[in-house]
């Protein structure tokens, strides 16, 4: 009975071995990201019950903080070289151009607490202004996106002290090189993000063909203009005037006469 028991004790022995080694096994960066992206939905879940303010003040820091850090890294990589664009003695006879032009560099060359705070500014405002619009208009477009960008381009003509003499037109000329920049960045992801208008014609086929392991023959539907629209329509010649073979055809008829909602034009 004694030797029983030892051998049962060998036998779990090396199956309590065998779950810990798949613990210790499990990638840790895995762990961490899906904790991390746990948190952040939760989060953003807590934040879109706040009220309008309490959002976008969240949001701003938040965002703020972000923007600081990367600035101070980016710093720290740049090194503080502002002494390398420092005003001449005759600065004062700098025409108004020029001398914006000037604080430009001084602006965009400071050390880390300099990008710090400038980066933290954009991207803060940036932030904050579109939480504002979205949560007013409901909705993310281009003309939130401008807004968002001129009033980040505003802020930060201020802080850096890009103003110079004729502060006024200067923010506004920066708010609106920020916009314009957004608005094009903006244009640009929406134009790529969305599918070409020949794929929106084949959703209802590329599903029913990826059911069906078909996949493959998807270029065929599309060579011979065989849209959703045309499935109530399929015929065994149809099929076979794009050259799919007589097996695969079989499949797609069938598989539309057993799914009623294929038969809708």
């Amino acid at each position: 009975m004694g030797q029983g028991k030892q051998g049962v004790t060998a036998v779990e022995n090396p199956s309590k071995g065998g779950d810990l080694m798949g613990q210790v096994e499990q990638n840790p960066i895995a762990l961490v990201q899906a904790k991390l992206k746990e948190v952040e939905i939760r989060f953003k879940g807590w934040l879109e019950k706040q009220t309008l303010p309490v959002e976008a003040a969240v949001v701003t820091t938040t965002s703020a903080a972000q923007g600081a850090a990367i600035g101070a890294f980016m710093g720290t990589l740049t090194g503080d070289v502002s002494s390398l664009v420092t005003p001449p003695p005759n600065a004062g006879g700098l025409n108004p151009e020029a001398m914006a032009s000037l604080k430009q560099a001084q602006a965009l060359a400071g050390g880390p607490l300099v990008q710090a705070r400038n980066f933290a500014v954009m991207t803060g405002v940036n932030a904050g202004i579109s939480c504002v619009m979205r949560r007013l208009r409901g909705k993310e477009d281009v003309q939130s996106s401008m807004v968002a960008a001129f009033g980040s381009g505003a802020m930060f003509s201020l802080v850096s002290g890009m103003g110079g003499s004729n502060q006024a037109a200067n923010v506004v000329t920066s708010g609106l090189f920020f916009a314009l920049i957004q608005g094009g960045i903006f244009q640009l992801g929406q134009k790529f993000s969305q599918p070409p208008a020949e794929d929106t014609q084949y959703i209802r086929t590329r599903s029913m063909l990826n059911n069906l392991g078909l996949q493959s023959y998807e270029k065929n539907f599309k060579r011979g203009l065989l849209t959703d629209r045309t499935l109530p329509l399929l015929t065994d010649s149809a099929l076979r005037d794009v050259k799919i073979p007589p097996g695969p055809r079989l499949l797609i008829l069938d598989h539309i006469e057993r799914n009623p909602e294929l038969k809708k034009g």
